[in-house]
């Protein structure tokens, strides 16, 4: 009896997961392995092409063809209005996009025949074309030494350089100095002996590890013992953290709140589009990573949210369904999202974990509070991101403030005098300044007026303002 009780829950506890529906996803990369940045402009290695190749083919066994399959995805040929693949304008996101898609859809044999009978075999085999759409922001990202160059947004630049000024920045500085000095020769020349400190702690430790992937023998080896780089990797994260969140100063993580936004808007055309819509992944860099797991309070669930992210680093965003949605595509108090995170490149031997979001312990929340809390920071509109960023060009000029001159005029008329009316007064005033000044300029010089018909009757060659005696 207990053996049926047992076998029976057994069989409702699997019928439960069978249930559960993946109706989107929505996946945040990082680049593949690339030149150093300080040897700009950077490229994607062959190895990193083919790391964020290996994701692609492991999110192709996750979502296209596995047990969380999204339902109705095209498994094999390619349909691109189920998908939205974005990047940056960098050539090493873009690049490694491009890569990641190979592996998602891998070519397709396709073979056509013609009505003279002859067979056309599709390029490379049925290469699937799969254009990447560029994003507005993060343009150049690789190419920058520190990411927030590479955004427009005035606020945001103005308080990661407030980190500059902190205390954790000042200590870390000063307690370092010895440790970069006796790591410059290691450095090669790369950048200046002078930039080797914690001011540029990511540029040193990237030139070092792009190094030790990728050179036989570097200058002074015997330094760059494993406790050395784990102190660089360690002080590179606390220096890059600091820039990309601060808890009390959140407008450093901008690029976290578009993501959100970002995030947002694709879940809602999921749903708007009743499922026709089904994948996203954008290729950005580890900043956003950063920012977003600050916002998200992810830094709670683990201290590991708090440093750069390896290569091929990818987070996502699923959303899903415990309702039957057999029917049809389920209400919005039915949908749930699960954030998933793997540092590095993902695969079939090292899949992504769930992390709970928002500081909680569930591993998935329903849509209405995820959307709920993503609001909170989310940046959905170009309005919203220039009044947050303060700027006022460009774009952001529909959207800055109006000018002192056209306020100046209006609290003129609110003070019940018209401009015309204002003008009139004006005008009668410079009059009456102007006759005094003649005036006072006679009497000093001792002239009069005469009229025209005194000098009619006066001498030939007499003047109209004669002296005075």
């Amino acid at each position: 009896m207990k053996s049926a009780v047992a076998i029976s829950a057994l069989s409702m506890l699997a019928g439960a997961e069978a249930a559960e529906t993946v109706l989107g996803a929505y996946i945040f990369h990082r680049h593949g392995d690339r030149t150093p940045k300080a040897l700009a402009p950077t490229n994607l290695t062959s190895l990193g092409y083919e790391q964020v190749y290996t994701s692609g083919s492991y999110y192709r066994s996750r979502y296209l063809s596995g047990d969380s399959k999204i339902r109705g995805i095209n498994e094999d040929t390619v349909k691109l209005s189920q998908l939205a693949i974005t990047s940056p304008v960098d050539n090493v996101l873009q690049n490694s996009a491009m890569g990641f898609l190979q592996g998602l859809y891998p070519p397709v044999q396709t073979v056509q025949t013609l009505a003279n009978g002859q067979s056309v075999q599709a390029p490379m085999d049925g290469y699937q074309l799969i254009p990447v759409n560029t994003v507005s922001t993060g343009a150049g990202s690789e190419d920058s030494s520190w990411l927030q160059d590479a955004s427009s947004c005035q606020n945001a630049k103005s308080s990661s350089n407030a980190y500059f000024d902190s205390k954790d920045y000042t200590d870390l500085s000063s307690s370092t100095k010895d440790f970069y000095s006796s790591i410059v020769p290691s450095i090669n020349h790369v950048i200046s002996d002078d930039q080797v400190n914690f001011k540029n702690a990511y540029v040193v430790y990237d030139i070092l590890n792009v190094a030790s992937i990728h050179n036989s023998s570097i200058p002074n080896s015997k330094v760059l013992t494993n406790s050395t780089f784990t102190q660089l990797r360690s002080l590179a994260n606390a220096h890059e953290w600091g820039l990309a969140y601060n808890a009390s100063d959140n407008m450093r993580a901008v690029a976290g709140m578009q993501l959100a936004g970002e995030v947002l808007k694709y879940m809602n055309d999921i749903i708007s589009s009743n499922g026709t819509k089904k994948f996203a992944a954008q290729f950005g860099a580890y900043a956003t990573f950063l920012s977003f797991f600050g916002l998200a309070d992810l830094e709670k669930a683990s201290t590991n949210f708090t440093g750069v992210v390896d290569y091929a680093s990818s987070m996502v965003f699923e959303l899903f369904t415990d309702a039957d949605a057999s029917s049809g595509f389920p209400g919005a108090d039915d949908l749930q999202v699960r954030f998933l995170f793997h540092n590095g490149t993902a695969s079939n031997t090292s899949e992504p974990a769930v992390y709970p979001l928002f500081g909680g312990s569930a591993d998935a929340v329903s849509w209405n509070d995820f959307q709920t809390n993503l609001d909170k920071f989310a940046i959905k509109t170009t309005e919203q991101w220039c009044t947050k960023c303060g700027n006022s060009t460009g774009t952001c000029a529909a959207y800055a403030p109006k000018d002192n001159g056209a306020n100046t005029q209006q609290k003129s008329s609110s003070n019940g005098i018209s401009p015309a009316i204002g003008g009139v007064i004006g005008a009668f005033v410079t009059l009456a300044v102007v006759l005094g000044l003649l005036a006072a300029f006679m009497l000093v010089g001792g002239f009069r007026l005469v009229s025209k018909k005194a000098l009619k009757n006066g001498a030939a060659g007499g003047s109209s303002v004669e002296p005075k005696a």
